[in-house]
């Protein structure tokens, strides 16, 4: 059992900011994978218990071009948006320490992933193709590669194409059914087993 002291607070939890120090706030920690494969939901739990913060690399190519994904890809093209995000993604990493969300396509860059392993931690967050389902189908209108047609199989065919450049990645930590506070949890416990 923890001690408390008069303050109501615990030993573990006076102990936590010297925790997180070592295991991570002052680096960068970088969450790839599929769309739907948790990397904002969870990205956001780990940044918190790390006292870092937290950017999503597709809220800032959205604040960089002053439009939506969805529009970027409709007005200008795929490729357009695809050297928009290297540029941006090189900037995040270029800034302060935290914890950064990839976009799923993102890690597929050769030159971002030689950026991500030289500059930061990676964890590839793979998640089953039911999960991804179920997860992308609320938000399909705003994902561009799953607007039109059967959400299934073009999943699967990202999975195919893209699980080679995600393999590449520091560390793989499954992200299922699990709440994301637990996800989050394991990978604070792989961080804290990081040579630093």
């Amino acid at each position: 059992m923890e001690r408390g002291d008069s303050t109501g607070g615990t030993d573990h939890d006076r102990a936590a900011p010297e925790r997180q120090r070592r295991i991570g706030a002052d680096r960068r920690i970088v969450l790839v994978g599929l769309m739907g494969a948790g990397k904002t939901c969870v990205g956001r739990r780990l940044a918190k218990l790390l006292g870092a913060p937290f950017v999503d690399a597709d809220e800032e190519i959205v604040a960089a071009a002053g439009m939506s994904i969805a529009d970027i890809f409709e007005t200008y093209g795929e490729p357009v948006f695809r050297d928009l995000e290297r540029r941006v993604v090189a900037r995040l990493l270029d800034g302060p320490p935290g914890v950064l969300a990839l976009g799923g396509g993102a890690f597929v860059d050769p030159g971002t992933r030689a950026k991500v392993k030289q500059r930061a931690v990676s964890i590839w967050l793979d998640a089953d193709i039911d999960t991804l389902v179920e997860r992308t189908s609320r938000k399909r209108a705003s994902r561009p590669l799953l607007k039109d047609g059967d959400i299934r199989s073009k999943l699967e065919r990202l999975m195919a194409e893209r699980r080679p450049f995600y393999a590449q990645a520091d560390h793989r930590v499954e992200s299922g059914s699990q709440p994301p506070e637990e996800i989050a949890r394991k990978i604070m416990d792989i961080l804290a087993k990081e040579p630093r």
